[in-house]
């Protein structure tokens, strides 16, 4: 269904309102669905939001910001990239600052010029930008408890799926292509993703959507490696819900909470390749 123009306006004033709650799991749950409308109005609160306390809440909206692809973000972007006290949040808002950059045909600071060389005299010999991983997804499954219908759970798992492909296709470090992957020496991880709580209810004046996801990762032969869990939540005052919000929210919800595991995942992937 889609959003009436009211709604969403409202919708990011609310959210936006929510960043300056004092709760960390509130202003989270506001960052990853303003992350999630994708609309040019959410830029200010996600620059806002590069100033939060949690170092979670400053990666999500720094990841946002490179996805929006505005250029007035980038100062911001690159002030993060440098001077956040977080390691992730760093590498959140480097890899936004250069995807502004090249969206809006600017100089980055960080990666101009874009192409190293080595070498002699006039011959010199292009040294190209290798991804460290090769990831792919191999399925998705809804195993939420309730009653929800085939047909719900397996567009629900088949929406999770494709956010999470489309995510690791647009990670600058990850490559999905077996050629890529042999040409640079690179092992396969493979991912099932799962939705492990959908619920529902009304608490403290707003209608409130929680998922959790569980993945769950393994390498080419399919030996387990490990599990990584995450979720979102999705707010809505009940002034202003309505009945036809809620399809809305439950993808919003379970979107977000993929998006919003992403930069943990990447950490995570790389972790591994490591022990």
């Amino acid at each position: 269904m889609m959003r009436t123009p009211v709604f969403a306006g409202d919708r990011i004033t609310d959210l936006t309102t929510m960043l300056a709650s004092s709760s960390e799991k509130t202003r989270l749950s506001a960052v990853v669905s303003l992350a999630r409308l994708q609309d040019k109005r959410t830029m200010k609160p996600l620059v806002t939001a590069l100033k939060d306390a949690n170092p979670q809440v400053r990666a999500v909206a720094a990841s946002a910001l490179g996805r929006l692809a505005h250029q007035a973000a980038y100062p911001s972007l690159k002030s993060a990239a440098t001077e956040d006290g977080d390691a992730t949040v760093r590498q959140a808002a480097h890899d936004a600052a250069v995807a502004v950059a090249k969206a809006n045909n600017i100089k980055d600071e960080f990666t101009d010029p874009p192409v190293k060389t080595t070498g002699f005299g006039h011959s010199p010999h292009a040294v190209e930008d290798k991804p460290d991983l090769f990831v792919t997804v191999k399925g998705a499954n809804d195993d939420s408890p309730g009653n929800r219908d085939k047909a719900s759970r397996k567009a629900n798992a088949e929406m999770l799926k494709t956010v999470l492909a489309d995510e690791l296709k647009s990670a600058p470090a990850v490559t999905t292509t077996a050629t890529d992957a042999q040409r640079w020496g690179l092992d396969q991880r493979t991912i099932d993703v799962s939705i492990v709580k959908m619920e529902t209810a009304q608490s403290n004046g707003v209608m409130e959507v929680a998922t959790e996801l569980r993945l769950a990762i393994s390498d080419h032969k399919g030996r387990m490696l490990s599990f990584l869990s995450g979720g979102a939540k999705v707010q809505v005052p009940l002034a202003r819900y309505q009945a036809k919000y809620l399809p809305n929210m439950k993808r919003d919800a379970i979107v977000g909470a993929m998006k919003g595991m992403m930069d943990k995942l990447l950490a995570h992937l790389r972790q591994i390749a490591t022990t």
